[in-house]
This record gives structure tokens, sequence and C-alpha cells, in this order.
């Protein structure tokens, strides 16, 4: 539920302003017109899970309708909202959009945040880090994933990086060997779950983590959700940068949070997910750190 104040606020920008913040192509439902709802075109990889199922629900609730275009894979979702083919994303973390800024030469702003998935240090039949110096911890080679596992076993403990390392984004070159209690080897993500069931332990994304039918609640160890560390892996809502201070599109951040979406992320996630609040100021200050450093 929206606060009062922020809610009249919204209102009152729309009908001074007599704007469409979002709309169908035949531009039906726009406000100032007659019409009770507005229609949003948002893009998003995950509209088959039961927290985008919620999260219509509840946006129609609040007088918005949501035109979910559905994409199979990342790559094509950033473009899409740059080009105007989308209004808003609901698909990725600040650190792929940092990359996509970076490489492509674009702004693309953040307006709110999302959960974080927490990422786990998995290891068959165990359920401590006891007798696990020496071992060989597998993580995902992937430039969006390979930093943060590293951090995981950072935060654990488990591994010490060389002076002047990068603090967000190590690879295995910036652990200091002599200093840690585990070695690293980077495999592709799909792999991770692979030397788990061997017996080796292994930082594994969520989205394996059901595919190979291990319970995410197993995990020996996993990343702080409120840590420095963890910054760059909040997913976010994305617009282009002249709609960063649209009040319809914040709304989408409110409905995201709403107890009937956190729920429904729940069960998706098997309790992994963490909703996470920030102000989009400040998690705009993270995605610039982030796209400077990929330049």
């Amino acid at each position: 539920m929206f606060k009062r104040i922020a809610a009249t606020a919204a209102a009152t920008v729309l009908a001074a302003a007599g704007l469409v913040a979002c709309g169908s192509e035949s531009g039906e439902n726009a406000p100032g017109e007659g019409n009770d709802t507005v229609t949003i075109k948002i893009g998003t990889t995950d509209a088959d899970q039961q927290a985008w199922t919620a999260f219509e629900q509840k946006a129609k609730d609040e007088g918005i309708k949501l035109n979910i275009e559905k994409f199979t894979e990342y790559p094509p979702v950033n473009p899409a909202l740059d080009e105007g083919q989308i209004e808003v994303s609901k698909f990725q973390t600040i650190n792929y959009q940092a990359q996509y800024n970076a490489s492509a030469g674009k702004d693309l702003r953040i307006i709110g945040s999302g959960e974080i998935n927490i990422l786990g240090l998995y290891w068959k039949d165990h359920s401590s880090l006891d007798g696990i110096e020496g071992e060989e911890v597998a993580v995902p080679n992937d430039p969006s994933n390979q930093g943060r596992a590293i951090n995981v076993l950072v935060q654990a403990g488990l591994v010490t990086l060389k002076d002047g390392a990068p603090k967000l984004t190590p690879t295995p070159a910036d652990i200091d060997a002599a200093a840690s209690k585990v070695s690293v080897v980077a495999v592709d993500a799909s792999q991770t779950p692979s030397a788990y069931h061997e017996g080796r332990p292994a930082v594994i994304n969520n989205n394996w983590l059901s595919r190979a039918g291990i319970d995410p609640a197993s995990s020996v160890a996993a990343d702080d959700p409120n840590s420095e560390l963890a910054e760059p892996y909040i997913n976010v809502f994305t617009v282009r940068a002249e709609d960063v201070d649209n009040p319809i599109y914040a709304r989408l951040v409110e409905v995201w949070h709403s107890p009937e979406v956190t729920d429904a992320l729940n069960k998706d996630s098997g309790g992994t997910a963490v909703q996470v609040k920030r102000d989009k100021e400040e998690l705009n200050a993270i995605l610039d750190k982030l796209t400077e450093e990929y330049k």
C-alpha cells in the first residue's frame, strides 16, 4: 500500500501535466482522459514466475495495466529499452546494467530496487564449513557472477585477496593463494552443480539449484545481502534517462515490494530472495561507479 502523501503527489503531477506516462500503442487508458488505469510496457526474462503473476495483479489493483514483454535471454532487453520498444525493464542486477552502459556507451538509469538473490556455497553431505580447508571450490566463470562468488568466499573467511585487488569484481588471479584456506577453479555456471554432486564445494547460482535438485537452504555459507560487496547484485527497475523521475514508473517499485509480490518471490526462490529498499540516487551512484570500472 502506498503512502498517502506519495500517491497524492504522483496524482497531482499527472493531473497538472496531463501527460501519458505510458500507454498502449493505441493510446488507450491514458490518465486525464476519463480512464482509471494506465498501461506500462515492461520487459523481463522472468515473466513465468509466480512473483510476476502477483505483480501484474497487484499493479492492476493500483490502476496500472502491465503489458509484459517476455524475453528469453538477457542481451536483447536493454537495447529494446534504449530504442523505446519497452518503457521499463525489471530483469537485471546493477552489475549487469553497468556492463551494458559501459560497453554500449548508454546511460540507462535506475528508478528503484527489487530483490537480491542470495548466492550460496554448497557442499554435498556437509552442513558447515568444518573440514573445508584445502578443498578446491568451483565458482562460475561468467563476468556477472565470478567476482561475487569469490566474495562469498571472502566473506566466509576462506579466501584472501591480494593488496590492490578490485573489491567488487575480483578474479581468481586476484586471490592470495598463500593466505587463503581454499583454492578456486572457475567453470561454466552450468558445471557448478556437477562439481557439487562430485563432492566438491561449489558456489552455485540460484537458477541452477532447482535444476540440479539442490535445496537452497542447504548452503554452508552465503553472501550478506546488506554487505557493500553484495550491492552490485541488487535487481533493479530500469528506464531511459529522461524517465528517471516519472512518478507512475516509480509506483511500480512500490507494487513490487507489496506483501503479495514478496510472498510469491519467496516461493519462487525457495527463500533465497530478499527484498531490498534503496533510493534511486544511491542505486545510480553504485551504477556509475561500476560503469567506470568496466570502461
